[in-house]
């Protein structure tokens, strides 16, 4: 680390923009905390703008759970034996994504796409785009096919990365027709999630941490996430929903395995125990071996002001590290922001690539609608 340069600044660029009258850009390095409690300190500093006393507030999940057979001696056999298939699942895919994290950081390499990085990607500049999606068009999609918000947006970025792809690699060969398949086949592109390890802790309590300086309540800043390799479907599929029902699947079945706790605890261990400068050179190598980093971030459902000034979109991103590609979503309010942090040497027109995913989320709007009134 180049210590002469300061650990956090924030930059405040008084130029008008469609979205805002102006910017400010807070520049926080990584050692200081991961993305969970950097936006929590942010979002803690802000208050909402119909009641400058308070805190913002996030959607919550609606968790209904289903009781079946409960007053029956069969309700407690059938129990027994989903937590016996859950665990024994969990196992097995906790097994498979450690095997698959294992190869990759010693010789699994992503297909050499057109957004794969090249080498030295983390030692060069960046350029951020972002693009102001409608969150009521992904929740309208939610709905109808009984997903989450997360697989909509990994679907819809699955379905633009091909697009992407398949009109560049028909450049290459000179056909324009970006109908015609060019995608060569079996193409290996995997993205990285960062998971949050910590317990989840409130807003409201980091916001009376910092407001009452007590010493006996602590926030844990830091770095305390694990890593996941989540695969992306590239393909031209002719139903938009599939991209969605795809993602569903590879999701659903990340949620079974504890692959992120599990890399944790042993680059933990191998801090510890070999240090930094082997712990750096193992992440790089798992990282360099993906084509992209992933993420999506929940914000407010309301606006809120930072220090009396309303904040029209909120748009995170990151940069140092050997992706030439990084996408982050990040919903506020009834949008949901998309942000892309590119090398350009690898991706000129990063805003081809916001189009491509926004075009595809009109999509699977128009689909989702047809099943709907289908269903209707």
């Amino acid at each position: 680390m180049d210590l002469t340069k300061p650990l956090w600044e924030i930059h405040i660029l008084n130029i008008k923009t469609k979205d805002a009258n102006s910017i400010a850009i807070f520049r926080i390095h990584h050692s200081i905390g991961d993305g969970v409690s950097l936006m929590s300190l942010v979002l803690a500093c802000t208050r909402k703008t119909s009641d400058p006393n308070a805190v913002p507030t996030f959607p919550t999940e609606d968790k209904k759970k289903k009781k079946l057979f409960e007053n029956s001696s069969s309700f407690w056999l059938l129990s027994c034996f989903l937590w016996l298939w859950f665990a024994l699942k969990m196992l097995w895919n906790t097994i498979v994504d450690l095997c698959f994290f294992l190869a990759t950081m010693i010789f699994l390499k992503d297909t050499n796409t057109p957004v794969k990085a090249s080498r030295g990607t983390e030692k060069g500049p960046k350029k951020f785009v972002y693009r102001i999606l409608s969150l009521d068009d992904i929740k309208l999609v939610k709905n109808v096919m009984n997903v989450t918000i997360n697989d909509v947006i990994v679907g819809i970025t699955q379905a633009g990365l091909s697009r992407y792809l398949n009109r560049k690699y028909g450049e290459s060969k000179g056909d324009q027709n970006v109908q015609q398949n060019h995608l060569p086949q079996h193409i290996r592109l995997r993205s990285t999630l960062l998971v949050n390890i910590r317990p989840t802790s409130k807003i409201q309590d980091l916001a009376e941490q910092m407001e009452s300086n007590d010493p006996k309540r602590k926030w844990e800043w830091g770095n305390s996430i694990g890593y996941i390799l989540l695969p992306f479907d590239i393909a031209l599929r002719d139903d938009p929903l599939d991209y969605i029902r795809k993602a569903k699947t590879t999701i659903d079945k990340k949620k079974q395995s504890l692959e992120a706790v599990f890399t944790f605890i042993c680059a933990e261990f191998i801090l510890k125990a070999l240090g930094l400068g082997v712990t750096a050179t193992i992440t790089h190598r798992a990282l360099s071996n993906a084509t992209l980093s992933f993420s999506n971030v929940v914000g407010p459902k309301e606006e809120i002001s930072f220090y009396g000034h309303p904040m029209t979109f909120l748009a995170p991103s990151v940069y140092g590290h050997p992706h030439a590609l990084t996408v982050h979503f990040q919903s506020y309010m009834d949008q949901m922001t998309l942000v892309l942090a590119v090398d350009q040497n690898v991706i000129p027109e990063p805003h081809r690539l916001c189009d491509d995913i926004e075009e595809f989320l009109a999509f699977a709007k128009e689909a989702a609608q047809k099943k709907k009134i289908f269903h209707i």
